[in-house]
């Protein structure tokens, strides 16, 4: 067992790494790409990269049912992406990924209204703590908020609906067909991105959509193989761990800088989520 849970903690590192580099990528984009243009061409890198996968596999593997779920469920997707790139070219970094950490409390809402999931007293108590945590962030009424603040939070609850509807989907489909599906939709959703102007792109900024769109299937990916390896008592709180990582590359990078604050709230919102993953493992 001990083995797994090391070759588990090897596969989040690379799952932390990408996603924490897929961040500062997108911020370097964000220089010359507005969000927009940006998802545009990660949709359609994606897309082209699963359609090679694709033609090695077999287009037998693409899945067509439900496709009006998969459409649900990328309205979601595309919405909190947005949000989540939005705010990382607005916002300090660490600021972005510790309001993410209530996407987890958005999940068990909407599992609750789209999926018939009961609300135990232990979610409540995730719930509860996460609010609390999201109020010591960002201390409403003693601090001027950012809206890009409430457009992450937005962009949280986006992907907490996404992520329920995902699990609906994956009983039915496999994974490969949900990542298809979800760049050809959202290609779509951005196609008139590519006849904006795109003559002040630059080379290296086409690289960062590249780091961009490859980091985030990698990550994705990593996490998928350590959660199948180990319990997700094991992996999940591993996933906090990017919230340091990324105050170390934010400082590193772009001297940025967190307060007593933030760490705090996101320590509320971890021990919420905390408690209902250990009782959920208990059950």
């Amino acid at each position: 067992m001990s083995h797994q849970i090391y070759k588990a903690s090897l596969w989040m590192l690379i799952a932390l790494t990408g996603f924490s580099l897929m961040a500062v990528a997108a911020r370097e984009a964000s220089s010359e790409l507005s969000t927009y243009q940006i998802l545009f061409f990660r949709s359609l890198i994606a897309l082209l990269i699963l359609s090679f996968i694709f033609s090695l596999r077999g287009w037998s593997d693409l899945k067509f049912n439900n496709l009006s779920l998969h459409f649900k469920r990328n309205v979601s997707h595309f919405i909190g992406q947005y949000a989540w790139f939005y705010g990382i070219a607005v916002l300090p970094l660490a600021d972005v990924f510790a309001l993410e950490f209530t996407v987890p409390i958005w999940t068990a809402i909407a599992a609750y209204f789209l999926i018939n999931e009961t609300i135990n007293r232990y979610k409540l108590v995730a719930i509860i703590l996460g609010i609390i945590g999201v109020i010591v962030i960002l201390r409403p009424g003693i601090e001027l908020i950012h809206p890009a603040a409430f457009a992450v939070l937005f962009g949280a609850a986006s992907y907490g609906i996404a992520h329920t509807l995902t699990r609906k989907l994956a009983v039915q489909t496999n994974v490969l067909s949900i990542l298809f599906f979800m760049s050809f939709i959202q290609l779509l959703f951005t196609l008139p991105a590519a006849f904006y102007d795109l003559n002040s792109m630059t080379v290296i900024t086409f690289y960062y959509l590249i780091l961009i769109t490859l980091l985030g299937l990698l990550a994705h990916y990593a996490m998928s193989k350590a959660l199948a390896l180990a319990d997700a008592t094991v992996v999940i709180p591993m996933d906090f761990l990017r919230l340091p990582l990324i105050i170390v590359l934010a400082y590193w990078l772009y001297n940025e800088t967190v307060d007593v604050y933030l760490i705090a709230g996101a320590l509320i919102m971890l021990a919420g989520n905390m408690i209902n993953i250990l009782y959920n493992a208990k059950h």
